[in-house]
């Protein structure tokens, strides 16, 4: 997310998402059917999937999915890209989160409320409903078949047919007075136990077993209180990327810190200083492959692959010059084992030991 922070631009970050998002598209009703005859299909000519592709899904069907900051989300099928955008239903044009129910159900989180798609209908779930906020971060299906929404103000629960609040603790932490993202709820994820786990920015981590819950910072081995990003690997560790909290300073002199990437063995947080962008650096996505490599994007310098004993960099190719704070919103090895990448600059993939864009004339092999 798919958690979109361009600190690349100098203007505010709420200023900058105002501009991109554009109002819910639904009608006086919550359903809107889709008309598979207007929706956007490519290619058509040889452009960008979207400058920002913010979220990248597989589906049980082997289609991918791709989250955009301003083109609503793209399907691509293994022959055709075909866009959904609010003409079609869709709640808004911005979808940072995706996922698939067991009914095979494709959900989206926007910034302007919940959609979800059935393959012919878009029904969409707004504050009207109980939505408790409309700018959605993360959405997430537990294994009790639960919806958990995380937004930029708080948490939800819903049960297919309401919607509960959720509040989550606030930390002992000390804030600094210029930075508005605290609520904002940037990662949830279910462990193999069966424990949610929260990521704020502002607010650390914290994990709810179901009747309790403990909560991470700084104080406890976090490199910055503002998480980007949670990953439970094979082993049961906790990986955390997190961004440093002074880009929001509104001075542009001081906008450097602490950030980056961390991993959690239940005792004990280990960072990594002695590798360029794994800190005081900005950490959006954490995946782990099939083989158990652990893939960092690390803003600005590339993406790590790490399998258990060295880090390697993976640097960028044509279009992509990452020395310039390209972030990396999203990571997902499909099916077939490519490595996707959405960017804050487009589409990418990993071919070879390169990464290469992918426009909506592909390279799609």
């Amino acid at each position: 997310m798919k958690n979109v922070y361009f600190y690349r631009h100098t203007c505010p970050l709420f200023l900058i998402l105002a501009l991109i998002t554009s109002c819910c598209g639904q009608s006086n009703s919550n359903v809107r059917k889709s008309n598979n005859a207007e929706l956007d299909v490519f290619p058509k000519t040889n452009t960008q999937i979207d400058e920002y592709v913010v979220e990248v899904f597989e589906d049980k069907k082997g289609n991918l999915w791709f989250g955009t900051m301003s083109k609503g989300a793209a399907r691509f099928d293994g022959k055709m890209l075909t866009y959904f955008s609010t003409k079609d239903g869709l709640c808004d044009n911005t979808v940072v989160s995706i996922t698939e129910d067991r009914e095979g159900n494709i959900w989206f989180g926007t910034h302007s409320g919940l959609s979800k798609y059935d393959g012919k209908t878009f029904t969409n779930f707004t504050s009207k409903e109980g939505l408790c906020n409309d700018r959605v971060s993360q959405i997430l299906f537990d294994r009790a078949g639960n919806l958990w929404v995380g937004t930029w103000g708080s948490v939800c629960r819903f049960n297919g047919t309401n919607f509960s609040s959720f509040p989550l603790p606030i930390p002992d932490v000390e804030a600094p007075v210029y930075q508005a993202t605290t609520n904002w709820v940037t990662a949830i994820i279910e462990d193999k136990q069966g424990n949610i786990w929260f990521g704020r920015s502002g607010y650390g981590a914290c994990k709810y077993d179901g009747h309790t819950f403990a909560l991470f910072t700084k104080k406890d081995g976090l490199p910055s209180n503002c998480v980007q990003a949670i990953l439970e690997d094979k082993q049961g560790n906790i990986w955390f990327g997190t961004r440093v909290a002074e880009r929001d300073h509104p001075d542009v002199d001081k906008r450097t810190g602490a950030g980056g990437l961390s991993r959690y063995d239940g005792k004990t947080f280990i960072q990594y200083p002695g590798y360029e962008g794994l800190s005081k650096n900005d950490i959006y996505s954490i995946h782990e492959d099939k083989k158990g490599n652990i893939w960092i994007g690390a803003t600005g310098v590339g993406v790590y692959r790490y399998d258990g004993e060295s880090f390697k960099i993976y640097k960028g190719t044509d279009r992509m010059d990452l020395t310039y704070g390209f972030g990396v919103q999203s990571i997902l090895e499909d099916r077939n084992g490519t490595l996707w990448l959405g960017f804050s600059g487009g589409l990418f993939r990993l071919k070879g030991t390169s990464i290469i864009n992918v426009t909506t004339n592909g390279p799609w092999q």
